[in-house]
């Protein structure tokens, strides 16, 4: 590995101990790590009320923006479990795939109605926003204007809640899934 590569921050994708992450997110604030959790609001129910509650979009996983200097600094955070790695290495996340996240959790996209015909089982592509592209399979329909598409990512399948609006169909079968 050469210096400059040394230098340079990637963003990497580490997993954390159940219902840590957000304390996980804080030790990095405090020891200066760049740091990412995306969150969503979501309607939770208990038996005596309803209240709409941030969580994490990915469980017990949280990016990371570091050089290759603080690799262990982050992995001797309390609450960190292990870097997502392949073959013992861990995983550079492109930081398009970082900014596809921060957008999808920041788009309040209308939903209006999307004419294409879709089956659950089915591969689709997202056909616009800074997810375009991506290739995944519908998992189910979440209601009228929203789907499940589970898409392959750093060898883990993520299922994202994605608009209607912005998948159509894959034609053909010889596409694989991103």
């Amino acid at each position: 590995m050469n210096q400059a590569e040394n230098i340079t921050a990637n963003w990497y994708a580490i997993y954390t101990r159940s219902k840590a992450e957000k304390k996980v997110l804080a030790e990095f604030v405090h020891s200066g790590i760049e740091a990412y959790l995306p969150l969503v609001l979501r309607l939770r129910q208990w038996s005596d009320r309803k209240k709409l509650v941030e969580e994490p979009l990915f469980r017990s996983y949280i990016f990371v923006h570091i050089t290759e200097k603080e690799y262990f600094k982050v992995l001797n955070t309390q609450g960190v479990l292990k870097f997502i790695s392949f073959g013992r290495v861990a995983v550079k996340i492109p930081p398009q795939q970082i900014e596809a996240i921060r957008y999808y959790v920041s788009d309040k996209e209308s939903e209006e109605d999307n004419q294409d015909e879709l089956s659950e089982g089915q591969l689709v592509r997202v056909k616009h926003g800074p997810m375009e592209g991506l290739i995944g399979r519908l998992i189910r329909m979440k209601g009228k204007f929203r789907l499940i598409v589970q898409i392959e990512a750093i060898g883990k399948s993520l299922t994202l809640n994605i608009p209607r609006t912005r998948v159509e169909p894959v034609s053909s079968g010889k596409e694989k899934l991103n």
